[in-house]
């Protein structure tokens, strides 16, 4: 935008020129106005009009026209927003007089501009037109260059003051604002602008020649190099005389090097040979402890042998008794069962005799007694005999049922201890099992994955690492090594429980994967491997809530953790994880699964293992599966492997009270088979005696009816049949006493037998202990034979390997070194003679190594100073001449850019001070002015400034004001009496500045009559002395303005309803 012009005194009423003057504005579809065309004139024009009819949009249009923004008008966000609603475009027209000297390219547009600026939803365009309507122009820097030519500057309130400016002006008492109004319209804004671009250029001036500065120091640095390469080519011929020294010296550290070497080595030799003695000590000293040790070996080994013997003799004398004992109780038994036998055919010899005595007697009485009382007695004793019979069929009975009773508590027996024998089986499997469980946590220890498939699923890992190049994606697996618990063990066995078998499957992306990991798994001997084939591409699944077990207990899925999703969404879409649920124990397993009918529950799993689910209206509960093994997932290896270690010590001492109860048993049913065999012979015995009474009842019965029909018979039969049966007895009572004198004999050889074997086994027990003694003994003599014998070899060996040849070879080197030395000595008296080496100081200090070093830096430095400096020394010092005057030159040429810089800086700060100076002349213009336009109205006033601080404030004193106290903040006053200072203030200003036109826009608000009539007719004659083109916009009544040639008034039509 263009600026403002200041003059020092008030303008008069020059010769008009008529150039930057607006004849005429035309608006098209521009905010309210479909089609406005208004005429201006040259001087003072006043535009009335209601609220809403359009006044305000001229001057926005006159904004937009001569290239101010959107946000600058206060008006609108965007240029587009100026377009009437409903329309597509919008346009300004205005024609701006050209004539006169001032005239802007008046050779190309003559005496009439014409401004264009079209505006579109998208675009907006300038277009510059002369006087007869031909397009010149296009760009917008054409429209700059015209602003700037005619120092229009539409955002200065003092060119164009808004409505919303005039509000603000009137309505602000904001300092700072005030003080940007003054900076801008006196262009001291535009000045200090300038001086500030000035100091920035010479700062950006100071920066290049400082840069130029340092560019000559590399050049310096070369001088100094080459000040440098001078001295060091004096110091070559020094280098030269330094290495002939050294050679001198080297040679004869050589030879003093050797002499070194020499008494070391005779130091050495002299060591070495003192450790022969010693070793030779250690070889004899456990030399004699091996032969001692094999002395003792010899009498131990005797000493076990003989025991050995001794108690293979005890072995067999026990075997030998063992087996006359059991010769002589089986010998007893069969005595017994013979005794038993003849004493029964002995007592049924006796009743025989006493049966056929009695018939004998029956026979007599049976002739003397013929009578009815004779056969009474008869019936009476058959009777008597028939109640005999009764007796023993009851006793027979008695002791059936008896039997039987035993034969029943002795198969219950029989039972109960075959129950004991499979519950001792049982724990006897339950130990094994926990055994092999802990080995495999032990195993799981070192290597987490061998406890989803053993041995066989590392076999299968490392096939599918030899064959991962054929896999379009590695196998993942097993999938129990990539699952965590996330809330301790406490769900192991549940989560073993539910997807124990999916935890040793491995996941392959394709069928084709698939056969090659089942071809790893054939060659691993790992059969009936689960593959599952899955997307690995597809990620984690997101299960919504209203899908998941609406209860507080944990599911799988939220007690499990995994890195990869393809784990959990094989677990979720295969094993249900997010539908079976966890309980703590089986009561509540119970009211989970069967009573809360829980919605989309699957299965509940209690922490010890139990299975609840319902299907239809069955209910089913199944019980741990015994082959699950919780510790597969457990966190803490090492305390599930303690506590199987508890359990199987709990199993073991369950085997140990099953087996003394299993003895306990055995024992009762020996007891009871006895009380059996026992029963069973009494039960014989009475049989016999029923048996024998029902003979006597049936052959008295005969008798008796033989009697009756018969006489009597005759008797000598049955004597000589009694006297036969007591021979008999005689024999049995004779065999009887014999088998009794063998039956005693029996049970004293059996007493005998056993008391020699208890003898035997008591004498046998201190051999037995003293063998395990000797034993040990023997252990340890042999372990320490072994110690003593390896020490006897290792110092055989360090002798023979180590001591030995370490003298060979320190002797070798002895002589090797005083070969050297002569050889030494001979090739550095060549070189220069020993005396010669006193007057160089000696070599004492530096060993060849760090002299020939030295002396090889030294050749390679005097050999590359030699290549390097190829100048003679004095091409060298003309060449250092040479660049020490360029340089001095360069650094003169440089320091005078330096003195004009300081002279310009000098010069920035002569133009800032009077740069201040007129700001001060002007800040007291300022208030000058202001006060002879307040007098008008009989008001005083002063206007402070402070440059420092960027504030300007105004004080006013009204003339009704008795205290004689300045009004320092224009919001104290009334509201007319604040839009007059104001007035005042920015007529002041214009008074200061200079532009071809200006407009103010509802400048007398919240004036009164009076205030109004003295702002009017103040502005009428500033506006026509000031003699500047002015636009009033008011929506009051200017009938009091006094009309004039110099006066245009216009009247806005109302807006429509």
């Amino acid at each position: 935008m263009g600026d403002s012009r200041v003059f020092a005194e008030p303008r008069g009423n020059p010769a008009r020129s008529g150039a930057g003057i607006i004849s005429r504005i035309c608006l098209e579809n521009f905010m309210c106005h479909s089609s406005l065309h208004i005429e201006l004139g040259d001087w003072v024009n006043f535009i009335t009009g209601q609220n809403g009819s359009g006044k305000s949009a001229i001057l926005t249009a006159l904004c937009v026209a001569f290239g101010c923004r959107a946000k600058g008008t206060q008006r609108a966000a965007t240029l587009k927003d100026f377009i009437k609603t409903g329309c597509s475009y919008a346009a300004v027209h205005v024609e701006i007089k050209n004539q006169g000297e001032d005239a802007f390219k008046h050779e190309i547009y003559g005496d009439l501009i014409i401004l264009e600026r079209k505006i579109t939803e998208s675009t907006s365009s300038i277009i510059l037109k002369d006087c007869q309507g031909k397009k010149v122009a296009y760009r917008k820097g054409e429209l700059n260059e015209l602003v700037e030519h005619f120092n229009i500057d539409v955002e200065n309130p003092c060119v164009i003051m808004s409505q919303d400016k005039s509000r603000e002006f009137l309505h602000s008492g904001n300092d700072k604002d005030k003080f940007k109004f003054f900076f801008k319209a006196t262009l001291l804004q535009q000045v200090n602008d300038l001086l500030q671009s000035i100091t920035e250029n010479l700062s950006a001036a100071t920066e290049v020649v400082e840069q130029l500065e340092k560019s000559i120091m590399p050049r310096v640095k070369e001088l100094n190099e080459l000040q440098e390469k001078i001295k060091n080519m004096e110091h070559v011929e020094e280098i030269a005389q330094e290495v002939q020294h050294l050679k001198k010296k080297l040679a004869w550290s050589w030879v003093y090097d050797v002499d070194r070497q020499i008494q070391e080595q005779t130091g050495k030799l002299e060591v070495l040979k003192e450790r022969i003695p010693i070793c030779q000590a250690k070889i004899e000293q456990y030399a004699a402890k091996v032969e001692e040790l094999n002395s003792l070996l010899t009498s131990k080994k005797s000493q076990i042998a003989f025991l050995t013997e001794k108690t293979s003799e005890v072995r067999k004398s026990k075997e030998e008794l063992e087996q006359n004992l059991s010769s002589a109780s089986k010998e007893r038994l069969e005595l017994e069962e013979v005794h038993s036998r003849e004493m029964n055919l002995t007592k049924k010899m006796s009743k025989r005799v006493k049966l056929l005595e009695q018939q004998i007697h029956d026979i007599h009485e049976q002739h003397m007694r013929n009578t009815q009382a004779e056969e009474c007695e008869i019936e009476e004793r058959i009777k008597k005999l028939q109640d005999d019979v009764d007796v023993y069929h009851r006793t027979v009975a008695r002791l059936q049922e008896e039997e039987h009773s035993l034969f029943e508590k002795l198969s219950a027996a029989k039972n109960a201890t075959n129950d004991m024998s499979k519950e001792i089986e049982e724990h006897e499997r339950r130990y094994r099992d926990l055994c092999s469980q802990m080995n495999e946590l032990q195993q799981h220890r070192m290597n987490k994955v061998t406890a989803f498939g053993g041995g066989r699923v590392l076999n299968l890992l490392q096939a599918i690492e030899r064959h991962h190049r054929k896999f379009k994606s590695p196998p993942i697996g097993p999938i129990g090594a990539h699952v965590i618990l996330i809330s301790g063990d406490i769900w192991a066995l549940a989560v073993d429980c539910a997807v124990g078998r999916l935890l040793d499957a491995f996941i392959v992306t394709d069928h084709r994967d698939s056969l090659l990991l089942r071809a790893c798994a054939r060659e691993a001997n790992y059969a009936n491997l689960q593959i599952i084939i899955y997307d690995f591409s597809r990620p984690r699944l997101n299960i919504p809530n209203y899908m998941l077990p609406s209860t507080n207990h944990p599911t799988i899925l939220s007690v499990i953790h995994s890195d990869n999703p393809t784990i959990i969404n094989v677990l979720v879409d295969i094993g249900n994880v997010e539908r079976q649920v966890l309980v703590q124990d089986y009561e509540m397993g119970k009211s989970v699964a069967f009573d809360q009918r829980i919605q989309n529950m699957k299965e509940v799993y209690t922490s010890d293992g139990y299975r609840m689910f319902y299907r239809g209206s069955v209910q089913t509960t199944l019980p741990p599966n015994k082959r699950a093994r919780g510790g597969r997932l457990c966190g803490s290896i090492d305390d599930e492997i303690y506590n199987i270690q508890n359990e199987a010590s709990k199993v073991k001492e369950l085997v140990q009270e099953g087996r003394g109860r299993k003895r306990d048993s055995e024992e009762a049913l020996r007891d009871l088979e006895l009380k059996v065999q026992n029963t069973k012979r009494r039960r014989i015995n009475e049989e016999k005696h029923l048996m024998s009474k029902q003979l006597a009842l049936r052959d008295m019965k005969n008798s008796y009816a033989s009697q009756k029909n018969d006489d009597p018979m005759n008797v000598e039969e049955l004597y000589q049949e009694i006297s036969q049966v007591q021979d008999d007895i005689q024999g049995k009572d004779m065999l009887l006493e014999k088998l009794c004198v063998k039956m005693t004999v029996a049970q004293e050889k059996a007493s005998d037998l056993k008391k020699s074997i208890e003898d035997l086994c008591e004498s046998a027990k201190g051999e037995i202990d003293a063998i395990e003694v000797a034993e040990h003994e023997l252990l340890l003599a042999e372990d320490e034979l072994r110690a003593t014998e390896a020490k006897r070899i290792h110092y055989e060996g360090v002798m023979q390997n180590k001591v030995l040849p370490d003298i060979k070879t320190a002797e070798a080197e002895y002589e090797e070194l005083q070969h050297n030395r002569q050889e030494n000595f001979r090739k550095a008296s060549i070189i220069c003679p020993e005396c010669e080496m006193e007057a160089l100081g000696g070599c004492a200090g530096y060993t060849p190594e760090q002299l020939s070093a030295r002396l090889n830096r030294l050749k390679q430095r005097l050999q590359h100073e030699s290549q390097r400096y190829n100048e003679s020394i004095d091409d060298l010092r003309a060449m250092y001449d040479k660049k020490e005057r360029k340089i001095l030159k360069k650094q003169i040429t440089y320091a005078t850019f330096r003195e004009k810089l300081n002279a310009c800086q000098k010069a920035l700060d002569l133009r800032w001070s009077k740069f201040q100076r007129n700001a001060n002349l002007l800040k007291r213009q300022l208030t000058w002015q202001f006060n002879g336009h307040l007098r008008k109205k009989g008001i005083s006033g002063h206007i402070k400034v402070d440059y420092e601080q960027k504030v300007l404030s105004v004080e006013v004193k009204m003339p009704q004001d008795a205290s004689g106290n300045s009004v320092r903040d224009t919001r104290g006053l009334s509201g007319g009496e604040r839009s007059f200072s104001t007035l005042c203030f920015a007529l002041a200003l214009h008074e200061m500045t200079e532009a071809p036109f200006r407009a103010m826009d509802e400048f007398d608000v919240f004036m009164d009559a009076v205030s109004r009539k003295v702002s009017l007719d103040t502005l009428v004659d500033f506006a026509v002395a000031q003699g500047s083109q002015w636009i009033f916009i008011t929506p009051h009544e200017i009938s009091m303005v006094k009309p004039g040639e110099r006066i245009r008034k216009q009247q806005m039509a109302a807006p429509r309803g």
